[in-house]
C-alpha cells in the first residue's frame, strides 16, 4: 500500500513534468494531497495517473506489445524476423477471433496482418477484421500493418489505400514495428549520458511501465521469493536474482544467494537480457568483453557465469529479468534454458496479476473517494 502513495517529486516524474510545476499542481487543487505528521506532501499513484489519462493519453496507453495474425505455416517467417526487434513482445494468432480478444483486453503498439497463404474466406475476414481496426475511434493510437506479396496486398485496393494502415513486404515488417515502438523522448533523456550498456529506442516508455508497476522499492513476496529459490535449486547455481531495472539502479525484487539489495545500472548483465526475447547467458563473464571490466567480475565477488530471461509486463515492457549467476563459468543445456524461460514466464505472469489488482483496486478507491469525498 505505502507504494500506491508518492511523494511530490515521483509524481512529477510520473507526470513528465518538473516538480515546480507539480506543486503548483498541488496548490491550484489539480491533485488532492495531504501532509504526513512531518509536514511532507503525498498523493495517490491512483490520482496522478488519471490526470495523465485525461491529460496525455499517451504515457499510459504506450505500449511494447505487439499482435500478429498469421497462419501456422507462416508463423515461422515471423517469428525469425520478429526477433530481431529487442523492444517490443509479439503474440501470435492464428484467427480473427482470438486476435480481436486480445486487442481489446490490452492495446498492442502494432497489429500485423499476413495475406499470403490463405484461402479466399480467411483473406475477406482477415481485410474485414483489419478494416474494422482502422475506422474504430479507440484504437487509433495502434499501427496497422498489411503485410504479405506484392500480389496479396494487390488483391486489397481498397484497403491499401486506407491511409492508417501500412501495406509491407514480410521482410520489410521489422522496420515498420521499430517505427511503431519508437519513444518520442530520446532514451538519453531518462539515463547517464552515453551509458555503458545497451537500451532500447523505448527507454522512456519502458521506465514509465517500471514506475506504474509499482514493485520497486516494496516489500520481499513469497511467489517472487518461490521463483528465485526455484531458479537456484534447478538450476544449481548459487545465486538467482529477480531484477528491476530503474534509469540509475538495478534493484532486486527478490534474490537468493546474495546480500546485496541493488547495484548501480551500469553493473547490470540484465541490461542485455530485457533487449532479448529468450535466454541470454555468458558462459564465461572474464573471457567475454564487455563483461570481464564489470566491477563484479574484475573484482569481489568474482562472478563467471550469467545466464537470464526477461519479465515482460501486460503492456509488453520487459521491466527487469529473472537470473542466475555462478562464480564458477558453465553452460546450460537446452532444458536448463527452458526451466529458466518457464520461471521467468511465471514471474511475468505474478507482474501481471499485481497490476490487474492494483487497477481494481485504485478503480474501487476512486469510486469510493467519488462517493464519500470526506
Amino acid at each position: 500500500m505505502d507504494n500506491d502513495v508518492l511523494t511530490t517529486s515521483q509524481a512529477a516524474k510520473l507526470l513528465g513534468i518538473s516538480v515546480r510545476t507539480a506543486q503548483l499542481l498541488i496548490e491550484g487543487g489539480a491533485l488532492t494531497t495531504w501532509k504526513t505528521p512531518g509536514g511532507h506532501r503525498r498523493v495517490y499513484r491512483a490520482d496522478v495517473l488519471a490526470m495523465v489519462a485525461r491529460t496525455n493519453p499517451t504515457p499510459v496507453l504506450a505500449s511494447a506489445l505487439v499482435i500478429l495474425l498469421a497462419s501456422p505455416a507462416r508463423r515461422p517467417l515471423y517469428e525469425a524476423s520478429l526477433a530481431t526487434v529487442r523492444e517490443c513482445a509479439v503474440d501470435i494468432y492464428g484467427d480473427t477471433h482470438t486476435a480481436a480478444f486480445a486487442i481489446g483486453s490490452r492495446l498492442p503498439a502494432a497489429v500485423i496482418v499476413d495475406f499470403d497463404d490463405t484461402h479466399d474466406d480467411a483473406y475477406v475476414e482477415r481485410l474485414a477484421f483489419l478494416r474494422h481496426i482502422a475506422t474504430h475511434p479507440a484504437l487509433s493510437q495502434i499501427t496497422l500493418i498489411a503485410a504479405g506479396s506484392a500480389a496479396a496486398i494487390a488483391k486489397a485496393t481498397d484497403l491499401t489505400q486506407t491511409p492508417r494502415i501500412l501495406a509491407t513486404l514480410p521482410e520489410q515488417v521489422p522496420d515498420a514495428v521499430r517505427t511503431a515502438l519508437r519513444d518520442a523522448k530520446e532514451p538519453a533523456e531518462f539515463l547517464m549520458e552515453n551509458p555503458p550498456f545497451p537500451i532500447a529506442a523505448n527507454e522512456g516508455q519502458r521506465l514509465a511501465a517500471l514506475e506504474r508497476s509499482g514493485l520497486v522499492d516494496t516489500a520481499p513476496e513469497e511467489p517472487f521469493d518461490r521463483l528465485t529459490w526455484l531458479a537456484s535449486h534447478s538450476l544449481k547455481t548459487p545465486i538467482a536474482l529477480l531484477t528491476l531495472l530503474t534509469a540509475k539502479r538495478q534493484w532486486f525484487k527478490a534474490r537468493v544467494g546474495l546480500e546485496m539489495t541493488e547495484t548501480p545500472r551500469s553493473w547490470s548483465f540484465c541490461n542485455h537480457t530485457i533487449l532479448q526475447k529468450g535466454v541470454f547467458a555468458v558462459n564465461d563473464l572474464a573471457q567475454s568483453a564487455p563483461f570481464d571490466v564489470n566491477p563484479a567480475v574484475a573484482g569481489s565477488p568474482h562472478f563467471r557465469f550469467y545466464a537470464g530471461a526477461p519479465i515482460i509486463d501486460p503492456d509488453g515492457f520487459a521491466v527487469g529479468a529473472l537470473c542466475v549467476i555462478d562464480y564458477e563459468p558453465r553452460t546450460l543445456d537446452a532444458d536448463q534454458e527452458q526451466v529458466l524461460l518457464a520461471l521467468a514466464g511465471l514471474a511475468s505472469d505474478e507482474v501481471r496479476l499485481r497490476a490487474t489488482n492494483r487497477q481494481l483496486r485504485w478503480a474501487l478507491e476512486a469510486l469510493n473517494r467519488r462517493h464519500d469525498p470526506r
